[in-house]
């Protein structure tokens, strides 16, 4: 009798076959942490890495889902398929979120060749997700030809797109900070290309010049990072942002994939651990919490030593 293939298994198939239902199924189980999940990330580790995630952040109102919207439309008359991550707050008292980016891509959700999912980010710091690489290599697996990643955006600490994305794009939009504001350290330093969105609203070209003054303070004066004025509500300047993409995703192919998965997996898995850990802590109770205290205070326990031993029975699991 010939033994029945796991549902594991059967997915696996379909995702290769680029099924959408299939995708959908894995990453709301990879979202949920549901048993499967482990099977998942288990079969897809070897054919992952293929595809170049273009990263899109900057802070909220500078037009990050309209110039999306906009880039989608050059991807498609290109012929290729592109899926859409677009990573939404969530609520700090109801944990629900909005998920209003398949409202803002309306035009191309009955499109085939376009798969949008908007995802909480479900407390998770960083303008990103805890389950983000899991969703990211299972649109690997499925086939797509481009894959673009939307943050929350939500301030200068957002770099979390550094562990994930190829090609970075910080998107500004004039009149939305002093002059202070280009040259602050955090999410303009992270940028592979800069976007000036509005660029048919007054004070523009100022922006423009602030995002260059902070271009020449930067060391590598070798790896110049273009700035493009665009206006995403007409498509303005869209063709020459795919230009520039386009550029740095040829040399972009030439990097090791599974060494840069591995990358984007070690850093990512560093700061889960971390943040489970600290959760963890979080729920102690009063006394246990005062007794860890005051071995503190008293010098009995060090901070660095007991995360040393902690992190030495990691890699004693891991070695198992």
């Amino acid at each position: 009798m010939k033994q029945q293939k796991s549902i594991s298994e059967k997915l696996f198939a379909k995702l290769q076959a680029g099924d959408v239902s299939a995708l959908s199924y894995a990453i709301r189980a990879i979202e949920n942490s549901e048993f499967e999940s482990a099977e998942i990330y288990n079969r897809i580790k070897a054919d992952i890495g293929r595809t170049a995630v273009i990263g899109f952040t900057g802070p909220p109102g500078v037009g990050k889902s309209t110039l999306i919207n906009a880039y989608i439309d050059c991807i498609r008359s290109a012929d290729q398929r592109v899926a859409v991550v677009a990573i939404d707050p969530s609520s700090p008292i109801s944990g629900g979120a909005i998920l209003g980016d398949r409202l803002r891509m309306a035009a191309h959700i009955d499109d085939p060749g376009v798969f949008i999912r908007s995802v909480s980010n479900r407390g998770h710091l960083g303008g990103l997700c805890a389950a983000i690489s899991g969703i990211i290599n299972l649109i690997d697996v499925a086939g797509w030809d481009v894959i673009l990643l939307e943050t929350v955006g939500a301030g200068q600490s957002d770099t979390d797109l550094t562990d994930i994305a190829d090609i970075k794009v910080v998107i500004q939009a004039p009149g939305l900070g002093d002059d202070i504001q280009a040259i602050k350290a955090g999410i303009l330093e992270i940028a592979d290309v800069f976007v000036v969105n509005k660029a048919d609203m007054p004070l523009a070209d100022r922006a423009m010049r602030q995002l260059q003054a902070m271009i020449d303070l930067r060391d590598d004066k070798n790896n110049r990072v273009p700035i493009v004025k665009t206006v995403a509500t007409e498509g303005v300047g869209v063709d020459l942002l795919k230009a520039e993409i386009d550029l740095r995703s040829q040399k972009w192919k030439v990097v090791d994939r599974q060494a840069r998965v591995k990358k984007r997996m070690h850093r990512l898995f560093a700061r889960e651990v971390g943040r489970l850990m600290e959760r963890k802590l979080a729920s102690m109770n009063q006394s246990e919490f005062s007794q860890v205290y005051e071995k503190l205070i008293l010098g009995d326990l060090k901070l660095n030593l007991l995360v040393e031993r902690m992190v030495e029975e990691l890699q004693e699991i891991l070695g198992d």
